[in-house]
């Protein structure tokens, strides 16, 4: 009987767990988005707002911990988490000769600021997984359902006000999907990442019929933003998933609808319904080829093994190549990474990613699979636009989640003071 009311208090415990935590990982990354036009309104949202969540998650993992659990993990992977503290480190460092050392600051706390949100959810999960072994908050549908809240609100305000939620290009011939609040192609990648999540919900048949709702809703999402490189992570993403999977009639049947939808899908995102000018743009990747060209012929020698400041490409607040057009960013996270810490950030970069790559194949299956499948998007985003290193976005807010989740370990010792704690809190753990 007390068994059985043990396990009744634990279920409760942990479903309000797993609403906190999708609550606060929603509000997370709805805090990257430009929620009002007024200046000040924004940047309250983004610090106010941010630095709030990264408290709620402290409060979150605290309460797991006064529930009934000790935080005696320890760290893995120590290099690939190594690396990015060294390429933190020298983007802090590189405040003493950016030309713009407020704006190098405040993208580098921002950076900061997410890694530190991410130790806390990230633990959280972990203390949940070995306190609460038999629990089922999953990280890919906390993730998935956080992409799917945000699609939707954006594919009903399309239909409801598409003046705000509609962005009108090539001289407004062409809407997407995002409006002022968010570039499209970077709603593109979060609608790509949920498709990614939420496929392992459907793969444990967890609510099938739910789950293949969020999914459509989420494909129309990519769609409507017109996103090609997003597109094309989406098709990788369930490509990569056919390949790991021993259902051959569930191969069949989702290659014979890519081979169906794909046509289609090229033609209207990629290819704009042959048009040839469009056709140009996809060649020259919409005009970022000759900027990439200017940016390592005519800025890189400038400074070539420090950069110009973490987030600087330039002395000036913009890069003007004597060809091209001028920007602010790089639209490629490498060559961003290049410009603003040198040949010797793009190092330590490079390498802190063989590390985590390397640390992801070293997880069990289901948990690599999760990992490599969410970044798969990232990486083709980091490619066109911010990506994982560039300016403040959440993709570096997904980057570090997924580095983080292959940095502890349990730790089988405990100290006197966890062992009358967990005495205390769960007198049915057998210590």
């Amino acid at each position: 009987m007390k068994s059985k009311h043990t396990a009744t208090y634990h279920s409760t415990f942990l479903k309000k767990t797993n609403r906190q935590l999708f609550i606060i990982l929603l509000l997370m990354i709805s805090c990257f988005f430009t929620w009002s036009e007024n200046v000040a309104i924004t940047h309250a949202i983004k610090v106010v707002g941010r630095m709030g969540v990264l408290f709620a998650s402290f409060l979150v993992y605290r309460n797991i911990i006064r529930y009934g659990a000790v935080d005696n993990l320890k760290w893995q992977n120590g290099l690939a988490i190594g690396f990015y503290g060294a390429y933190l480190l020298l983007g802090f460092a590189s405040f003493m000769w950016s030309t713009s050392v407020g704006y190098s600051a405040l993208q580098w706390f921002m950076t900061a600021q997410t890694l530190v949100f991410c130790y806390f959810f990230i633990k959280s999960l972990y203390l949940l997984d070995i306190y609460f072994p038999k629990h089922q908050i999953q990280f890919y549908n906390l993730l998935g359902n956080a992409c799917f809240g945000l699609i939707l609100l954006f594919v009903i305000g399309m239909w409801v006000a598409p003046d705000v939620f509609f962005r009108f290009t090539h001289g407004g011939l062409e809407a997407r999907l995002g409006g002022y609040m968010m570039n499209p192609n970077e709603l593109g990648m979060l609608a790509g990442l949920g498709i990614a999540s939420l496929i392992f919900d459907l793969k444990r048949e967890h609510y099938t019929r739910w789950t293949l709702f969020k999914l459509l809703i989420l494909f129309y999402g990519l769609y409507a933003t017109g996103s090609r490189s997003s597109l094309i992570g989406v098709l990788l993403i369930i490509g990569f998933h056919l390949y790991y999977s021993s259902q051959l009639k569930l191969k069949i049947a989702v290659l014979a609808g890519m081979l169906f939808v794909a046509p289609f899908a090229i033609n209207k995102i990629i290819l704009k319904d042959g048009d040839s000018s469009r056709l140009e743009e996809v060649m020259s990747m919409t005009g970022r080829l000759p900027f990439w060209q200017a940016l390592i012929n005519e800025g890189l020698p400038q400074e070539p093994w420090l950069g110009f400041g973490f987030m600087r490409i330039a002395y000036e607040d913009h890069f003007q190549g004597r060809h091209t057009y001028p920007g602010k960013m790089t639209h490629n996270t490498f060559i961003q990474v290049l410009m603003n810490l040198g040949f010797v950030g793009l190092t330590l970069v490079i390498f802190q990613m063989l590390f985590t790559l390397k640390g992801i194949f070293k997880e069990p299956k289901t948990k690599r699979l999760v990992l490599l499948s969410l970044l798969i998007p990232l990486l083709i985003n980091s490619f066109t636009e911010f990506g994982i290193f560039g300016e403040s976005n959440f993709g570096i807010l997904f980057y570090q989640l997924i580095l983080l989740y292959i940095c502890f370990q349990a730790y089988t010792i405990l100290t006197p003071k966890q062992r009358i704690h967990l005495k205390k809190t769960r007198p049915e753990l057998t210590l």
